[in-house]
């Protein structure tokens, strides 16, 4: 398919943008060499961007010599900002306004009420109305919503099924964009912790991040893509069968499921209750043994060259050892560089933070 010049102009402004983000204020002669156009193209470029209110004037550089100092320019934060919103946790919903950088301006919390056991899973109701609140708290229009949902999640943006939400083809993006008047970007909130994690780590382009939470979902990284997979449930390791020896019974009505082994409420229970974390009954050891069982066939499948696990940080520390230990047990060793098993880079807000980045890069070709 060839490529028109107006797609090659929003794919210039799109590096334009990435470059700011990147680097910081810079020269609109820098700025043309690192996208490689001319200095007459970058001038029009910014100039655009400037009216679009996504780039401002930063001042001038630091003159060392003679001549006259480079004028700078800088994304605009308040031309760039986003509502994110974090469904991981159904007990307790969050939504925020975050600006290009990922900084969270202002917060909303909610109890989510769900009750998938008695039957009653979350209202949508209670996700409009939380959106509609952290909306009316933006200081500034809001390039579009993003929402990290568990389950799996369609193109359309529908949830077709969520055990933990009790739910079961609910259009999210077509509900939340009726009711806002906003663009909405919908996906899995393992893929959008793993979004994140691919922000702060660069150099990361083989892994797979496991998200932990009240259940178990992982977000896989190939060449440095994100794989959906032909259903579009690539990682959804949560409701996979880990062993023959039964289990309890899990949210999905399926006994021995993953996250019936590992989960942020039984990690939690344990760490509480003073358990030894190297018991070998203990939930660190089981559950982590559990984790590596699930995770050694796509580690060995896609050569994948991490093993990244995102929850509560003194909940999983001492998790690291344990998978580590046990895919050591079921993998070839490496020839090269071995299989590094770690924390996420930065776990805080990482579901709200990836949210956000889906819609940096849905409207603005953003990474």
């Amino acid at each position: 398919m060839a490529v028109l010049p107006a797609d090659g102009r929003r794919q210039n402004l799109s590096l334009v943008l990435q470059t700011l983000r990147r680097l910081g204020p810079t020269s609109r002669a820098q700025l043309a060499r690192e996208v490689g156009v001319t200095k007459v193209t970058m001038s029009d470029l910014v100039a655009e961007l400037i009216a679009e209110g996504r780039v401002r004037d930063a001042g001038t550089a630091e003159q060392a010599g003679p001549g006259k100092p480079a004028t700078l320019v800088d994304l605009d934060r308040a031309g760039l900002l986003t509502v994110a919103v974090d469904l991981s946790v159904p007990a307790r919903l969050q939504a925020a306004v975050v600006d290009v950088t990922g900084e969270v301006l202002h917060r909303v919390e909610r109890a989510g009420a769900a009750d998938v056991g008695s039957g009653r899973g979350l209202d949508p109701a209670v996700v409009l109305d939380l959106v509609r609140e952290v909306l009316a708290a933006a200081p500034h229009p809001v390039l579009g919503i993003g929402i990290g949902t568990p389950g799996l999640v369609d193109p359309e943006g529908t949830v077709r099924t969520a055990p933990n939400l009790g739910w079961t083809d609910v259009a999210l993006r077509d509900l939340v964009a009726r009711a806002t008047g906003t663009p909405v970007v919908v996906l899995n909130d393992s893929d959008a912790a793993t979004q994140a994690e691919l922000s702060a780590s660069p150099d990361s382009h083989d892994l797979v991040l496991v998200q932990v939470g009240r259940g178990v979902g992982c977000g896989v990284v190939s060449d440095g893509r994100l794989v959906r997979g032909a259903h579009h449930a690539a990682g959804e390791i949560g409701h996979v069968t880990v062993g023959t020896d039964g289990g309890e019974t899990c949210s999905c009505g399926r006994v021995g499921c993953l996250e019936t082994w590992l989960s942020v409420p039984r990690l939690r229970a344990a760490y509480d209750a003073g358990e030894d974390p190297a018991s070998p009954e203990g939930a660190v050891v089981v559950g982590g043994h559990r984790l590596a069982v699930a995770l050694a066939p796509l580690v060995a499948a896609l050569d994948l060259s991490e093993v990244v696990l995102a929850g509560p940080a003194e909940l999983l520390e001492p998790v690291v050892p344990v998978v580590a230990r046990s895919l050591a047990d079921r993998l070839l060793p490496s020839l090269d560089t071995p299989l590094t098993v770690r924390l996420a880079t930065s776990p805080e807000d990482i579901v709200l933070r990836g949210a956000a980045a889906s819609v940096l890069w849905d409207r603005l070709g953003v990474v």
